[in-house]
């Protein structure tokens, strides 16, 4: 199976990855689960699911745009 992605759906990729990381390691992701009423160890699982999601996003779609921009330059 062959995906065929554009430049601009990369790099949105690539960004979305950064922004999930960012907010679960600010803990912004915890005090949302806080004030939804999903507090304590379950939030915290959550958490680092979202981190470790964002993480491979942000991996992934950052080696992708690499190669792009390497293809290109070349």
């Amino acid at each position: 199976m062959s995906f065929q992605f554009g430049i601009s759906g990369i790099f949105l990729g690539f960004l979305t990855g950064v922004i999930w990381l960012l907010l679960a390691l600010s803990g912004f992701i915890t005090e949302f689960f806080g004030l939804l009423g999903i507090g304590g160890v379950l939030a915290n699982i959550l958490n680092i699911l979202v981190a470790l999601i964002g993480f491979l996003a942000f991996v992934l779609f950052g080696l992708y745009l690499f190669k792009k921009a390497w293809h290109y330059c070349k």
